[in-house]
C-alpha cells in the first residue's frame, strides 16, 4: 500500500533538509568530489560515443584521460604562465593610476575640449582617477591573497592534482552503473515521473554547461588571440576573462570590452584606428556568439534566465562558498525544471481548472464561445 501524499512529502522534505545541512557543514570537504563529478558528467557523452565505436569503457576512459593530460600539460606550460604574468602586470598598471592621474586627466580634458568645446574640472577628474587607482590596488591585493588562501585551504596542490583526476576517472568508469543503481532505488510509483524530470534536467544541463562552456572556450580563445595579434597589452588576460564570463549574456563583452578599450586608450592614444580595431574585435565576437555559436551549441530552450543564474550564483556562493559556486548552476537547473513541472501540474489540476471545467458547465470558456 502506497504511503499517503502528506507522509511522502514529509519524508522527502526531511531528506532534502538533511542534504542541505550536510552540504553546508562539510561543503569544503566535498569540493574535490563535486568537481570530479561535474567533470565526469561532462565527459560521459564522449566515453559513450567511443563505446559505440567498439571500444571498451576502460579503454575509452584511458584515451580521454590521456588527451586531457596532454591538454592540461600544454596549458600549464604555455598559456597559464602568460596569463598569470599579464594579470600581474595589469594589476601593477592599474595600481599606478594615483601617480598618473594628473597626466591622464590633462590628456583627457585636452582631447574633450578640442573636440567638443566642453570644460571639465581637471582636479575632480584627478581625484577620481587617484581614488579609483587606490581602490583597485587595495582590492587587487585582497583578491589575490584571498584566492591564494582559498586555493591552499580548499583544494590544495595535492587535492587538485591527484584527488580530483583520480576520482574523475573512477566516476567516469562506473558512471553508467551508478546511474542504473540509482534508477533501481527510485520509488516504483513515481519512477516514470522522476525519470522524465531528470531527463529534462539532463537536457537542460547538457545544453547550458556543455554548450555554453564550448562557447566560452571559443570566445575566450578568439578574444585572446585577436587582442594579442593587434598588440594590445594584457590582451591574453583580458580575452580569457571575457570568455570566462560569457555565460552571462552581455557581461563578458561589457567587462572584457571595457578593459580592452581602457587599455587601448592608454596604449594607442591618438591612433584611433587601433582603438576602433579593438572595439571591432568585441563587436564581431558578440555578433558571432549571438547569431551562430549560441543557437548552434546551446539552443533556444535552455530555460535558465541570466537573472536566475546571477541569483543562484550569489545565493549559493554566499551560503556554501566555493562549493556553492560549483553546484549553483546544476541546482538552478534542477529548481527551474521542478518549477516548470509544478506549474504544468497545477494548470492541469482541479485547483486551477475549477469544478465547472469537468463537464463543460457554464464558465469554461467553450460554452461562452458557443453562445
Amino acid at each position: 500500500m502506497a504511503l499517503p501524499v502528506h507522509k511522502q512529502a514529509k519524508y522527502w522534505g526531511i531528506a532534502a533538509a538533511a542534504f542541505i545541512l550536510v552540504l553546508w557543514a562539510v561543503g569544503n570537504v566535498l569540493t574535490p568530489f563535486i568537481l570530479a563529478g561535474a567533470i565526469a558528467y561532462l565527459l560521459d557523452p564522449i566515453a559513450d560515443w567511443l563505446e559505440k565505436r567498439g571500444l571498451s569503457r576502460g579503454l575509452a576512459v584511458a584515451i580521454i584521460s590521456l588527451v586531457l593530460t596532454l591538454v592540461v600539460t600544454l596549458l600549464v606550460l604555455i598559456v597559464v604562465p602568460v596569463f598569470v604574468r599579464q594579470v600581474q602586470d595589469l594589476v601593477v598598471v592599474l595600481g599606478t593610476l594615483p601617480e598618473r592621474a594628473p597626466e591622464l586627466a590633462s590628456r583627457f580634458t585636452a582631447w574633450v575640449s578640442a573636440n567638443s568645446g566642453l570644460e571639465i574640472d581637471q582636479q575632480a577628474l584627478r581625484d577620481g582617477l587617484a581614488q579609483a587607482g587606490r581602490f583597485i590596488e587595495e582590492r587587487s591585493g585582497q583578491l589575490a591573497s584571498g584566492l591564494l588562501n582559498s586555493a591552499a585551504s580548499l583544494l590544495g596542490v595535492v587535492v587538485f592534482f591527484i584527488l580530483v583526476p583520480v576520482t574523475t576517472v573512477y566516476l567516469l568508469v562506473d558512471w553508467d552503473r551508478m546511474v542504473a543503481s540509482v534508477d533501481r532505488l527510485l520509488p516504483r510509483d513515481h519512477a516514470p515521473t522522476i525519470r522524465r524530470i531528470f531527463g529534462e534536467i539532463d537536457r537542460t544541463l547538457a545544453s547550458f554547461i556543455r554548450g555554453q562552456g564550448t562557447v566560452c572556450l571559443i570566445l575566450g580563445t578568439y578574444y585572446s588571440v585577436a587582442l594579442a595579434l593587434v598588440g594590445l597589452n594584457f590582451g591574453v588576460a583580458i580575452g580569457a576573462v571575457a570568455g570566462l564570463i560569457t555565460f552571462i549574456p552581455y557581461v563578458g563583452a561589457f567587462v572584457g570590452g571595457g578593459l580592452a578599450l581602457g587599455v587601448a586608450l592608454f596604449q594607442f592614444w591618438g591612433e584611433w584606428w587601433m582603438i576602433a580595431l579593438v572595439a571591432v574585435i568585441f563587436f564581431s565576437g558578440q555578433t558571432i556568439e549571438g547569431n551562430f555559436l549560441t543557437p548552434l551549441l546551446v539552443g533556444s530552450s535552455v530555460g535558465l534566465h541570466p537573472v536566475w543564474l546571477l541569483i543562484a550564483l550569489s545565493v549559493f556562493g554566499a551560503l556554501f562558498g566555493f562549493t556553492g559556486l560549483l553546484v549553483a548552476v546544476p541546482v538552478a537547473a534542477v529548481i527551474g525544471v521542478l518549477v516548470r513541472f509544478a506549474a504544468e501540474t497545477y494548470t492541469a489540476s482541479p485547483l486551477y481548472l475549477g469544478v465547472s471545467t469537468r463537464a463543460g458547465e457554464p464558465g469554461t470558456g467553450h460554452d461562452d464561445d458557443a453562445a
